[in-house]
């Protein structure tokens, strides 16, 4: 398929900068994966929409500060990086600008000197592994020094960086927030579970693999970019037993919905404890092995999110939709509103 298959125009007022005082006031457009039905609600109603025994599952992600600036040692020129993946202990691949600036053994300083790194490994498309080097906690470190990596349409500055976290957020390493996750509050996950939800955890720590801009003009000349994942045994079988029980799993985010799809794709429609790394390309034509509902944000053209749910529904019902939606002011992307395709 050709990347302008997936291409649509969007009012620039319609791209979320900030988000909504209360997470749960968000539209919810519904969108029946059968009938192709569309409905409008509120996200605080969503917990309407599941049965007893269905399975929601979250992903537990945690953004980091994963934005440095820095100096190179030689000549203090200035540099810009974000963390992607940690490789091991103390090296992490990174995006870096500007790219040309750093080879092998290059030595850059953040924060007058408490962090510091040499770079070891050059990749491509600007990437680098750097190596770090400092006393104490990373964590602790970045902070200090480091800036929450919001996406580069949102040119507003946030006032409360925990908004770009989801209230489940727990395993620190994502560049990005699984921002499906961000319209849920803890009641809201509460009253849920009290219909008889299973709300179980995965994790994807999210990299350049989900938001990578694609370049190429076919989307099979497309490369994803791997991310680290976990599942655990408990998740596994609370999984295994919502599909015994002919009940639904609903991913929360295209984050949850790659773990899943990966897992059960290795193992024959089953799901196992297990870890490791992912750079599953979702597109049509393609036949969901985990998933039966999908609550997700609505998606950058062109981009791999927005294949995912296409090949979820209908390429061209999901484009209808999204006409639909700006015809209604839905927001768009990272704090905007929500749509639930539904079974």
């Amino acid at each position: 398929m050709d990347i302008n298959d997936f291409n649509f125009e969007l009012p620039e007022r319609l791209i979320a900068q900030t988000p909504l005082n209360e997470r749960t006031s968000s539209k919810l457009l519904l969108l029946n994966r059968d009938t192709y039905e569309i409905t409008h609600d509120k996200f605080s109603n969503i917990r309407n929409y599941f049965k007893k025994g269905d399975t929601l599952v979250i992903n537990d992600s945690r953004v980091i500060p994963a934005r440095l600036f820095g100096i190179k040692k030689t000549t203090n020129a200035k540099i810009e990086l974000l963390l992607l993946n940690e490789k091991t202990d103390n090296e992490w691949e990174v995006l870096i600008k500007p790219a040309k600036k750093v080879k092998v053994g290059t030595d850059l300083i953040f924060g007058d000197g408490i962090l510091t790194a040499t770079c070891i490994h050059i990749g491509e498309e600007g990437k680098r592994t750097l190596k770090f080097f400092y006393d104490g906690i990373f964590l602790e470190i970045l902070e200090k020094l480091g800036e929450m990596p919001l996406p580069p349409y949102i040119k507003e500055q946030l006032s409360d960086p925990n908004r770009y976290q989801t209230v489940y957020a727990k395993e620190n390493g994502s560049a990005a927030a699984p921002t499906a996750g961000l319209h849920f509050t803890n009641e809201l996950l509460n009253e849920i579970k009290q219909l008889g939800v299973n709300i179980v955890p995965v994790t994807l720590h999210v990299g350049l693999g989900t938001f990578r801009p694609v370049t190429a003009d076919k989307i099979t000349d497309h490369h994803m970019h791997s991310e680290y994942f976990e599942l655990s045994a408990e998740s596994a079988s609370i999984l295994n037993e919502t599909k015994q029980n002919n009940r639904k799993i609903i991913a929360v985010g295209t984050t949850s919905t790659r773990v899943l799809e990966t897992i059960a794709q290795n193992n024959d429609g089953k799901f196992k404890e297990t870890s490791g790394w992912t750079n599953i390309f979702i597109y049509p034509p393609y036949e969901f092995r985990a998933i039966d509902g999908l609550i997700t944000n609505f998606h950058l053209p062109k981009s791999t999110l927005l294949m995912l749910i296409s090949a979820f529904v209908n390429r061209e019902v999901i484009l209808n939709t999204y006409e639909e939606a700006i015809r209604n002011n839905y927001r768009f992307f990272s704090f905007g509103d929500a749509m639930f395709i539904t079974y």
